[in-house]
């Protein structure tokens, strides 16, 4: 190797160390931003020209430093006081996206660039959507206020979500049905119930007075779906017009319910207690009975907005003064097939490229993807006492390099004040 080569590699190596010093400092530097995935330098030869061409005239060899992803690295879970905050534990990556123009704009626009990341650091900016510290907002499946979930992935903006009347399952009756000493009687129940978007739904039971027992007084009846007559059950009094049996329910204190089978969903109507007072009952001879007696359900229909609530399953609950929680976003985990082929941007944000593959969206927990940790941060992947090793052994042989370099300058000196 010639004077010249040895410079030219010699500046190489320089070259390779700094980028190594580089890419040390970076780490270093974020040893503590959320979400960050450290990298490494590795080196390689790199020969120039064809190696007979450079063995005759001494030629030279150098040295290439390459940047080295570990995306696939997982920084420490730790406990947030940011209760919207989120931790990936395991493979994926969150969905973002980046605005263009102003960020702080009623309606914002946002780049059609897809971003990935793993600063799950979110929290609610004025306009609803959730922003991490780096600025990038969520994308996720939003859901509408009729209770259907988009299929379309989009930054989510969640603001003051009006409750949605949760599903019934028990239908309530309380009343007299009808009265004793009469025969041929009819009456119908009412209710409103809801299905599990919340939709109201009327429902009515009709009521048929079968039989009376000439000697007790008591009476026996049937109830059925009044939008299905099949579905129906035999309902009988006691002489005092308590209930003495509701299908093959007889036992006394025990309840009498009828399975009702329908829209908006299969329901228990509650008819009340075997023997009690409460419930469906007659009314004595000439005692008042409600046509169309009201049915209640168990339905919750009204509540106060008062914030977000994230869960492990990558859902997004808005949580009410009345204790509910209902469904208004569902956050998917992006997992690629070399995830160490994403390309970094800035603010911990990736880019699918040609060597990492598409994106796959999934559900938290399967195909690959990794949990969900709610409150918690996941942490830098710096390694602190090494990569200040790493440090002194780069300016170590950025030194020798160096070295090289002003060697080789002497030698040329020499040679010249040869000819001289």
């Amino acid at each position: 190797m010639s004077i010249f080569g040895s410079v030219t590699t010699a500046v190489s190596g320089l070259n390779a160390q700094s980028k190594a010093f580089s890419n040390l400092s970076n780490n270093i530097a974020n040893s503590q931003t959320v979400g960050y995935k450290a990298t490494s330098t590795s080196f390689q030869d790199y020969v120039t020209g064809e190696q007979d061409f450079s063995s005759a005239i001494g030629g030279n060899d150098t040295v290439q430093a390459n940047t080295d992803q570990h995306n696939d690295m997982q920084g420490t879970v730790s406990a947030s006081t940011n209760s919207l905050a989120l931790a990936i534990s395991g493979n994926g990556f969150f969905n973002v996206q980046e605005v263009s123009g102003n960020a702080n704009s009623a309606t914002p626009g946002f780049d059609t660039q897809q971003y990935y990341t793993r600063n799950g650091d979110f929290s609610q900016n004025a306009q609803g959507y959730l922003v991490n510290t780096s600025g990038a907002f969520l994308d996720g499946y939003q859901v509408d206020a009729q209770g259907q979930m988009s299929t379309r992935l989009a930054p989510i903006q969640i603001r003051d979500v009006a409750f949605r009347p949760t599903q019934s399952t028990t239908m309530t009756l309380s009343g007299a049905i009808g009265a004793l000493g009469k025969t041929g009687q009819t009456n119908t129940s009412q209710a409103t119930a809801y299905d599990g978007n919340g939709h109201a739904q009327p429902v009515t039971l009709n009521w048929t007075q079968n039989a009376t027992d000439a000697q007790t007084g008591a009476q026996q009846w049937t109830v059925s779906n009044a939008a299905n007559p099949a579905d129906a059950t035999t309902v009988r009094f006691d002489s005092s017009g308590k209930l003495l049996a509701v299908g093959d329910t007889t036992g006394s204190g025990e309840t009498g319910s009828f399975s009702f089978k329908g829209s908006p969903q299969d329901m228990t109507v509650d008819l009340g207690t075997i023997g009690g007072d409460a419930g469906v009952t007659l009314a004595g001879v000439g005692g008042n009975v409600q046509n169309g007696l009201p049915m209640t359900t168990d339905s919750v229909t009204s509540g106060n907005y008062q914030g977000l609530a994230m869960r492990s399953d990558g859902s997004i609950m808005a949580t009410f003064d009345n204790g509910q929680s209902q469904l208004v976003g569902k956050i998917p985990l992006a997992t690629f097939a070399n995830v160490n082929g994403l390309s970094p941007q800035d603010g911990q944000n990736y880019v699918a490229t040609a060597a990492s593959g598409a994106a796959t969206q999934n559900a938290v927990g399967v195909g690959g993807a990794g949990a969900l940790d709610t409150g918690s941060v996941e942490g830098s992947t710096t390694d602190l006492t090494n990569d200040l090793s790493q440090l002194i052994v780069a300016q170590q042989a950025y030194g020798a390099n160096t070295k090289v370099v002003t060697t080789a300058d002497q030698l040329m000196q020499t040679t010249i004040a040869m000819i001289q």
